[in-house]
């Protein structure tokens, strides 16, 4: 067996991967065999059990999981698309959805979109090429064609939106209620005294930012506040957005006495026009951001932000995914899972700790 070992050694030297046929050949016994005695078969004898596992080590074999469980019907694979992974908020997501799954015996494949329509069609591609068992998804900015989300549908593949999604799609969503969110932060900054308030938003054309600007205009509705197509600007809410935009605000004849901004990126960017232009905050110009992202509780003054309870949307978009494993027939009810954000007062707004 030795000699016959240090052949097949030498001979995996030039091959990619060792196979169990491998394992059979050196030991010269069945593959079925090997196969049983790798899966700890009780029908083969402890001292087959023990060559097979030693030969197997001395090959350097890596069974191939995949197969076995593909074989099985079932990848034991999530796919999960974000718009990017360096937010602390999709990073806390994926890290929740990843930590119920793993207990249940599933891994994830994480993919980012970098907000552009073209990479998160290739990353669906990708996904559904692997044989996916599920895809936990939130949409690029640029997303307006469903036409590949639907393709996920069409192949009888679970697909959960969180954060950003679409109701035409009718699919499973677990989010928070941004529409009230903007009412929460008019209503903050109304009793704060301020009294022309703007918005730096996302684009319409997406849910969620669509709610948060529909949230904006009613709350300024019902305090009797001017609404004003100059102090209403849609962005890509990144940092370099955010300090355009505000310069933009600050070029008005009439300033905004407040700034709520769709992103905490967009409002650190924001601040640091509001800083190079000497103006005090909250005392000329309060500011409120989006998504408690850390950074906002360390920079001075702190940000006003919105937490999205993201480690939870990332638990309950695993547990919706788990739902669908646990039925033999197809699921008639969708879950649409709505949290209540908390809007967490710091110095940027707050006038009464100044």
């Amino acid at each position: 067996m030795l000699k016959r070992l240090s052949k097949y050694i030498k001979k995996l030297n030039t091959k990619k991967k060792t196979t169990i046929k491998d394992i059979a050949n050196v030991l010269n016994i069945s593959i079925a065999a090997v196969s049983k005695a790798l899966h700890d078969d009780s029908r083969i004898s402890k001292k087959t059990k023990k060559a097979v596992k030693q030969v197997a080590k001395n090959l350097n074999y890596q069974p191939n999981h995949l197969a076995s469980a593909l074989r099985k019907g079932k990848s034991k694979l999530v796919g999960v698309i974000v718009p990017r992974t360096n937010s602390n908020f999709f990073s806390s997501v994926i890290e929740n959805i990843e930590e119920v799954l793993n207990k249940e015996g599933y891994n994830i494949i994480i993919t980012q979109s970098n907000e552009s329509f073209k990479k998160e069609c290739d990353n669906i591609n990708t996904l559904l090429f692997t044989q996916v068992d599920g895809i936990i998804a939130s949409m690029a900015n640029e997303t307006i064609d469903l036409e590949y989300f639907e393709k996920i549908k069409a192949k009888g593949i679970p697909l959960i939106l969180f954060d950003r999604g679409e109701n035409d799609l009718n699919v499973d969503y677990i989010g928070i209620n941004d529409y009230d969110s903007s009412h929460k932060i008019v209503e903050h900054l109304v009793n704060q005294g301020c009294k022309r308030i703007a918005h730096i938003g996302g684009f319409k054309r997406t849910r969620i930012y669509n709610n948060r600007i529909r949230g904006y205009m009613d709350a300024l509705k019902k305090h009797n506040l001017p609404l004003d197509n100059e102090l209403l600007i849609e962005s890509n809410l990144t940092i370099a957005d955010g300090k355009e935009k505000m310069l933009e605000l600050l070029k008005l004849k009439k300033r905004p006495d407040a700034v709520y901004v769709a992103s905490d990126y967009a409002a650190l960017g924001a601040l640091q026009a509001l800083k190079d232009k000497n103006i005090k905050v909250p005392q000329d110009i309060a500011l409120v951001g989006f998504g408690d992202e850390p950074f906002t509780a360390l920079v001075t003054p702190s940000i006003s932000s919105i937490n999205q309870h993201s480690a939870e949307i990332g638990k309950q978009a695993a547990q919706v995914f788990l739902s669908y494993t646990k039925v033999k027939s197809v699921k008639q009810t969708l879950n649409k899972i709505i949290l209540e954000a908390k809007l967490v007062i710091r110095e940027s707004s707050n006038t009464n700790i100044i």
